[in-house]
């Protein structure tokens, strides 16, 4: 059960169908081209995780897991050195993203492959709704609440499509289209994730205040 060289199988099979999976999508990859691969016959890879889907869904959790504990801890020690009055807006939206940012300039590539998965699937009108809400919403609703005390006079609505545009910058933060470094002839670079987050944090803490700060009306 503990054979080491069983759990080095499974986690290349797991690592090959990240990769394959973010460049490709659900629909472009097969069980077969995974265990190619990953050097392992297709019956193992099956027996280990079953069908398509569900080799999907470890290879998703797997990360999902490591990045909600990141986050949860940095929330929590930004609200426990706060003091009474709570985080600013700014702190929550650092913990938030800043462990994203340290797992993107990790030297292990599987963190740009599952980034980039992250960004293809929160893109998707098939599986963002289903998987993105079944990994991260518990942890997305911690923040959300600590928004909502740092923003105590913000109607729900206004703190929930700011995150929707929290949401939007940061996939494509993951998926480095490289379209900025085209449209800013180089100055910027879609792989300098310290510049990306540092422009990020500010600035979408300061979308939070003034959206929150002067509700918009229900009709437009």
């Amino acid at each position: 059960m503990n054979d080491p060289k069983k759990i080095s199988k499974k986690d290349r099979i797991l690592d090959v169908a990240e990769a394959l999976f973010a460049r490709h999508g659900f629909d472009g990859v097969t069980i077969r081209q995974i265990a190619a691969q990953a050097e392992v016959d297709v019956a193992l890879a099956s027996y280990h995780f079953g069908k398509k889907r569900e080799l999907f869904d470890a290879v998703f959790l797997r990360r999902a897991e490591i990045l909600n504990e990141e986050r949860l801890e940095a929330l929590l020690k930004c609200q426990a050195e706060s003091g009474p009055q709570g985080p600013s807006v700014e702190q929550i939206i650092e913990a938030f993203l800043r462990p994203l940012e340290m797992e993107q300039e990790s030297a292990d590539p599987g963190w740009k492959h599952y980034l980039a998965l992250v960004a293809y699937i929160n893109n998707s009108p098939i599986w963002g709704k289903e998987l993105m809400s079944k990994y991260f919403d518990p942890l997305v609703t911690r923040f959300i609440e600590a928004l909502k005390k740092a923003l105590p006079e913000a109607r729900d609505e206004d703190i929930y499509w700011c995150y929707h545009s929290l949401s939007g910058a940061l996939t494509l933060t993951f998926a480095q289209t490289g379209r900025i470094d085209k449209l800013s002839k180089g100055l910027c670079k879609s792989t300098d994730f310290k510049a990306a987050y540092d422009h990020m944090i500010p600035f979408i803490a300061a979308g939070f205040q003034r959206v929150c700060s002067n509700p918009s009306p229900h009709n437009h």
